[in-house]
C-alpha cells in the first residue's frame, strides 16, 4: 500500500464514522499521513484525529478511538494503535498478504496497468462526442490530417494551418489524482527534435488517462527525425490568425541534433526523456555501453531477465500463481511491491505535469528493485518448484508487465533478451 492508498483509507474511514453517526463534521478532502519518527509505532502516522477535534467537540483521543475500528479491518492494514494525545499510527501488512491483489490485477492488466479504466472513459467520452473513441491512441492519421471536432485545417502541398474555435462550455473533464486531466489536448511543439520526442510521450501518457489528444508542430518535422526517433504529428505548420496554436511543450533543445541522431531510437529517446525538461540532455555514448552505470541499460536488462527467468521455469515444469512468496524474502519484495503499487499514481502525475521524466525515473527504480529481488525466483541446484516460487514468479511477471507497459510509453523497445 502506498502513502497515497493508505490516505484514502484514512478517509474512508472518516466517511464511514460519519455517515454512522460517530462524528458529526465535514469530511475532509484529503488526509495526510506521513512516516512515524525514530522509534516511533507502525509503518505510518496521521494526525487526522487532532485535526477533527474541534469540529467534533470531542478530544482528539475520542475521534482516534472512533476512527481506530474503521482502520483496523481495512484492506492492507494489519494493525492501528493510539499514539500521543490523539495520533493514529498505523501498520501494514506485510509480504504476500497484500501482494497477492495488486500482483494479480496487474497480470490481469498486463502492460496497461495503471491505465484508465476503458469502460468509464467510455461513457464519459460518449457523453461529450456522441461517439465511441479509441482510448489508447489515436486511428492512424489520414492524408488530410482530419482535426478535432472544433478545429479546422486547411493544407497546401506542405504546410497545414490550424486555428481552433473555443471549447464547448459543457465539456466534461476527467479527473484522476493527483490532478485534472483535460478530455481534449492539444499540444503544439516548436520545430525541434526534443519537443517532438516530448510531445509524443505525453501524448501517450494524456492517452492512457483517458485523454483525446492531438498534436501539432511549428513546421514540417525533418525526414530523419521521423526515421530515427520515430517521431510523428498530427499536422504541421505555422498556425494562422486569429487564433495561432501556442507553444506549450518546450523543454530545453538538444545542442547537437546531428550527435543526438548517431545514438539510434532507444538510446535517444532516452537521453531526451529521462532529464527533466528543464535540463540540459547528454548526448553522449554512455546511453549505448551495457553496464549498471547506464539506467537505460538496468531497465531494459531487468526487463529481459523477468523474460528469461518465466523461459525457465516453463523449463522446470511451473508457472506463476500469485500468492505467499514467505518470509524471508520480504526484505526483497517489499520495495519491488512499493513502486509495483505506485505505478497508477505515477502514470498520472506524470500525465497531469506532462512530465514523461517521472516516469523514466519510475522505471529505474522498478528495475533496480527487480533486479535485487530475481535471484530469489527460481529453486537453486535440487530444490524442487514450491508454491512460494509460483508466488515469486508471478511477482517477476508483474514487474516485467510495468517495465514493458513503461517503456511502451516513452517509445522504447522492451527486449526479450539482452
Amino acid at each position: 500500500m502506498t502513502p497515497v492508498e493508505l490516505s484514502r483509507t484514512v478517509l474512508r474511514a472518516v466517511r464511514r464514522a460519519v455517515d454512522g453517526g460517530e462524528l458529526s463534521v465535514t469530511v475532509p478532502e484529503k488526509v495526510s499521513v506521513t512516516v512515524p519518527g525514530a522509534g516511533g509505532w507502525g509503518d505510518y502516522a496521521t494526525n487526522i484525529a487532532l485535526q477533527l477535534a474541534r469540529p467534533a467537540g470531542e478530544t482528539p483521543r475520542r475521534v482516534a478511538e472512533l476512527l481506530r475500528p474503521h482502520l483496523v479491518g481495512a484492506h492492507g492494514v494489519s494493525g492501528v494503535e493510539i499514539t500521543g494525545p490523539g495520533f493514529l499510527n498505523i501498520r501494514l501488512m506485510r509480504g504476500s498478504a497484500a501482494s497477492v491483489p495488486l500482483v494479480e490485477e496487474i497480470l490481469r492488466r498486463g502492460p496497461r496497468y495503471g491505465f484508465v479504466d476503458e469502460t468509464a472513459v467510455g461513457a464519459s467520452h460518449d457523453a461529450l462526442t456522441g461517439q465511441v473513441a479509441s482510448h489508447d491512441t489515436l486511428p492512424e492519421q489520414s492524408a488530410s490530417h482530419d482535426p478535432l471536432p472544433g478545429q479546422h485545417v486547411s493544407s497546401s502541398p506542405d504546410t497545414l494551418t490550424l486555428t481552433r474555435e473555443p471549447a464547448p462550455s459543457s465539456a466534461a473533464t476527467l479527473t484522476r489524482e493527483p490532478a485534472p486531466i483535460p478530455y481534449l489536448v492539444q499540444l503544439h511543439a516548436p520545430h525541434e527534435p526534443r519537443a517532438l520526442v516530448v510531445m509524443e510521450v505525453v501524448a501517450r501518457l494524456l492517452r492512457s488517462q483517458g485523454s483525446l489528444v492531438r498534436t501539432s508542430c511549428a513546421a514540417r518535422p525533418e525526414p530523419e527525425w521521423l526515421a530515427v526517433l520515430g517521431v510523428d504529428v498530427d499536422a504541421y505548420g505555422t498556425p494562422a490568425a486569429p487564433a495561432p496554436l501556442d507553444v506549450n511543450v518546450r523543454p530545453v533543445p538538444v545542442p547537437d541534433p546531428a550527435a543526438l541522431l548517431t545514438l539510434g531510437r532507444d538510446a535517444a529517446r532516452w537521453a531526451l526523456l529521462h532529464p527533466a525538461a528543464h535540463d540540459r540532455p547528454r548526448l553522449t555514448a554512455e546511453h549505448l555501453v551495457q553496464r549498471e552505470s547506464n539506467p537505460l541499460f538496468r531497465v531494459r536488462y531487468a526487463y529481459a531477465r523477468t523474460r528469461a527467468v518465466s523461459r525457465n521455469a516453463a523449463d522446470l515444469g511451473f508457472t506463476a500463481q500469485p500468492g505467499d512468496v514467505q518470509e524471508d524474502t520480504t526484505p526483497l519484495v517489499a520495495p519491488l511491491l512499493t513502486h509495483l503499487a505506485d505505478h497508477p499514481r505515477l502514470l498520472a502525475r506524470a500525465a497531469a505535469h506532462r512530465t514523461p521524466d517521472l516516469l523514466a525515473r519510475h522505471l529505474v527504480a522498478v528495475a533496480d528493485a527487480t533486479l535485487v529481488f530475481l535471484p530469489t525466483a527460481l529453486p537453486l541446484g535440487d530444490e524442487k518448484p514450491s508454491a512460494a516460487h509460483r508466488a515469486r514468479l508471478a511477482l517477476a511477471e508483474a514487474a516485467g508487465a510495468v517495465l514493458a507497459g513503461g517503456l511502451s510509453l516513452l517509445g522504447i523497445d522492451a527486449p526479450q533478451h539482452l
